[in-house]
């Protein structure tokens, strides 16, 4: 039986070849450290956003109780807010809305990272992974479960709890929380990665015709 080549074997090993005929390599992490580190870096960061909550709420209570704690003057604050619409305040008042669409992104996020292929980069289960703490971190909220049974009447129980104030000048910024943080960063971080892989490739062949094909050496 003859002796298998060196192409051969990269064939079986890979399952496929390269135009120049090596064997492709994958990049990515496999599908159950993928798995392991998206749910990890979910409920960490989900974690992280509550526990933040809980305890700047703890500390200076509810909205309006107590003034701005200035981390830098005039511009970084801590003060507490309670939002029922969207990320940074926006559509206000949809708050059970945007519970259904929440469990919605989750379940499509969770299937789309489950049936992914083994080669994604790690960015790309980084930021989904972010998004889905952001997510849940809010869904918390909106569902009510944070707030405390002698809660007065005049705040709204289904809200988001915000925290960090920026502002300049005579503008302010809607507060927010670092579930907002993840959820605005990650998805800026897919965007800007979609785009970039949307660009053309320069063609270091030449200006016109398709690249010539490799030769072989008898």
């Amino acid at each position: 039986m003859p002796a298998k080549s060196r192409t051969d074997l990269d064939v079986s090993r890979a399952g496929k070849l390269t135009p120049s005929g090596e064997s492709a390599v994958k990049n990515g992490p496999g599908r159950p450290v993928r798995l392991l580190a998206f749910a990890a870096l979910a409920v960490v960061g989900c974690g992280a956003d509550l526990w933040t909550k809980q305890a700047v709420f703890a500390w200076r209570g509810l909205p309006d109780e107590q003034p701005v704690w200035w981390l830098w003057p005039g511009y970084v604050g801590i003060q507490t807010a309670l939002n029922t619409g969207a990320v940074f305040g926006a559509f206000s008042g949809w708050t059970f809305l945007f519970a259904v669409l929440s469990f919605a992104a989750l379940g499509a996020i969770a299937l789309w990272v489950y049936r992914s292929s083994d080669d994604w980069p790690w960015g790309q289960t980084v930021a989904l992974a972010c998004i889905c703490a952001g997510i849940l971190g809010n869904l918390y909220d909106r569902l009510g479960l944070w707030a405390p049974s002698d809660m007065p009447d005049t705040m709204p129980r289904y809200a988001v709890r915000d925290w960090i104030l920026l502002c300049y000048g005579r503008w302010t910024w809607p507060n927010f929380n670092l579930a907002d943080s993840f959820l605005v960063c990650a998805t800026a971080a897919l965007v800007w990665a979609s785009l970039r892989s949307t660009e053309p490739t320069p063609n270091t062949q030449g200006t016109g015709g398709s690249a010539e094909p490799a030769r072989v050496s008898s």
